[in-house]
C-alpha cells in the first residue's frame, strides 16, 4: 500500500469540514525536519530594500498554501479564520498520535477494536515498513484515514486496556510481597490464614519449609515458584 495514492475525504465530523489539501500542506510542513538552505545564489536588493531575491530570478508570487499561507493572511483574516483552522490542525495531531498508538497495539488487540478494514490494513502494514521515515509517512497516512471514524470508543477502549494492565502488574506485585513475608517473617502465615481460612494450611507450610532449603543450598527455587501459584489461587486477581 501506497500512503500517497489513496484520495482521502473529510471526515464527517462538522469541525474537520474544512480545506483538507491546505491544512494537509501546511501540516506536513510543520512536521518536516528539512530546513530551508541557502543554495549559493546571488541576491540582490529590491527598490525598497527590504526583499532580496536571487539576481537571475524573479521575485515569486506571494505563496497561499503552507508555512505561505499564515505569512500572507491579514489581521481581519486570521481573526476570522486562523482559530478555526488551529483547532482542526490540533484535532489532526491528535488523530495521528492516536492512530501511532494503535500501531503499538497486539494483532488481538487491533482485531478487537470497531475499525474499517483500511485502517486495520494501514496498521498491520506499519509493522513491515524498517525506515524512519517510511514510518513517519505511514503514520500520516493513518492519522488521514482516522478523520472518517468516530474516535471516542478507541479511547475508551484503550484506556480500559490500560486500566487493566495497571491493576494486573499490582496485583503481581502483592502476591510477590506476601511471598517474600512467608519466606522471611513466620507470623506472616498466620496472618494470610486468618484473612483466607479456605487455604490449604498443610501444602503452603510445606512449600515455604522447602522455598527456605532451596535458598539455602543455592537449589532451582521450583517451591519458590509453587508458592505464587498457590497464593494465586489463594487472592484471585480482582475482576
Amino acid at each position: 500500500m501506497n500512503p500517497h495514492n489513496p484520495k482521502h475525504t473529510p471526515a464527517e465530523n462538522p469541525e474537520l469540514d474544512t480545506d483538507y489539501d491546505e491544512l494537509d500542506d501546511a501540516f506536513e510542513e510543520d512536521e518536516s525536519t528539512d530546513s530551508d538552505a541557502d543554495h549559493g545564489d546571488d541576491y540582490v536588493e529590491s527598490d525598497d530594500q527590504t526583499t532580496r531575491f536571487p539576481a537571475n530570478k524573479k521575485p515569486a508570487a506571494p505563496s497561499t498554501r503552507g508555512r505561505g499561507l499564515r505569512n500572507q493572511v491579514s489581521d481581519e483574516e486570521e481573526e476570522d479564520t486562523g482559530p478555526s483552522k488551529t483547532k482542526v490542525k490540533k484535532q489532526m495531531h491528535e488523530l495521528r498520535d492516536l492512530g501511532e498508538e494503535l500501531t503499538e497495539l497486539s494483532k488481538d488487540q487491533v482485531a478487537q477494536l470497531d475499525l474499517p478494514e483500511n485502517l486495520k490494513d494501514a496498521i498491520r502494514e506499519m509493522r513491515n515498513i524498517p525506515s524512519f521515515g517510511a514510518k513517519r509517512r505511514q503514520v500520516q497516512y493513518i492519522g488521514k484515514l482516522m478523520r472518517n471514524i468516530d474516535p471516542a470508543p478507541i479511547i475508551a477502549k484503550l484506556d480500559a486496556w490500560k486500566g487493566k494492565s495497571q491493576g494486573h502488574t499490582a496485583y503481581i506485585h502483592q502476591l510477590e510481597r506476601w511471598r517474600d513475608r512467608l519466606l522471611e517473617d513466620d507470623s506472616a502465615f498466620t496472618d494470610l490464614l486468618a484473612a483466607h481460612p479456605q487455604a490449604d494450611a498443610q501444602r503452603l507450610r510445606s512449600l515455604i519449609r522447602n522455598a527456605k532449603k532451596e535458598r539455602e543450598l543455592g537449589k532451582p527455587p521450583k517451591n519458590f515458584r509453587d508458592i505464587f501459584q498457590v497464593l494465586r489461587d489463594i487472592l484471585p486477581e480482582p475482576v
